[in-house]
Parts: C-alpha cells; sequence; structure tokens
C-alpha cells in the first residue's frame, strides 16, 4: 500500500482495525486454510508446506496443524475415495497407492496405516503361511 501512495499512519489504523474485527487474522486464516486442505485429501507434510508458503508463522503452522483430522484416518479416506474399498495384494497395487499417498503428503506411517498394516508384501507373507 506504500508503493501505491497511501499514508504509513492510514496504513496502519487500517491493518489495527481490521485485526480487531478479526477480518484480518493468521490464526483464522490459517485454520481455514488447513480445513481447505485437508478436504481436498492433502496430508501433513502439503499441508505444513502451504502453511508456511502462506507466510504463517511455525508456531501458527503448528497451532493450525493440531486443528486438523486425524492424518490416518485422512489418509485412509483419500486411499478408499481414490481406489475404493479393497486394498490390494499384490505389491505393484499397493506401491502405486502408495506413491499416490506419499505425493498428497501423507508420512510412511499414515500410508502404512491406511493400507492396513507395515507395507510389506503381502503375497510374501500369505505364501510362507501356505506352505
Amino acid at each position: 500500500m506504500l508503493r501505491k501512495g497511501y499514508d504509513a499512519d492510514v496504513i496502519a489504523a487500517t491493518i489495527a482495525e481490521l485485526q480487531q474485527e478479526r477480518l484480518l487474522d493468521d490464526a483464522r486464516y490459517a485454520e481455514m486454510l488447513v480445513r481447505m486442505l485437508t478436504g481436498r485429501g492433502q496430508g501433513p507434510q502439503r499441508v505444513r508446506h502451504a502453511l508456511q508458503e502462506a507466510g504463517i508463522s511455525a508456531e501458527g503452522t503448528a497451532a493450525a496443524l493440531d486443528t486438523a483430522p486425524d492424518w490416518s484416518e485422512l489418509a485412509a479416506d483419500v486411499r478408499r475415495r481414490k481406489f475404493g474399498a479393497k486394498v490390494p495384494k499384490d505389491w505393484p497395487g499397493r506401491a502405486r497407492q502408495m506413491r499416490f499417498l506419499q505425493y498428497r503428503g501423507f508420512s510412511k506411517d499414515h500410508i502404512a496405516s491406511a493400507l492396513g498394516g507395515s507395507g510389506a508384501d503381502p503375497e510374501t507373507a500369505e505364501s510362507s503361511d501356505d506352505s
């Protein structure tokens, strides 16, 4: 606004008024951004990055991430919406879903939880049981 020629005192008074009316509030903006991105199926790493890109402080980012839903449940829901209810038993199918969730910003623990375990090859486990 300074570059546009507005007086610094007018800018400060306007910003103070907007903050008082909660029309300009970083915490509220951060919470809204978390709701929006988790609603789109984004994981904690992507959400954290978006908050940092938006200029939210580290403390504000941490506080906003505390308002997020359970990440493991969100990862499982995102996986179900994209691939259906059935978890693949073959390694290529599992790897494809793991890559998708990793791209969305979920951690290895969240991905393992969404796929119903550690992510180990289920065929290997099943074939040893069949012997």
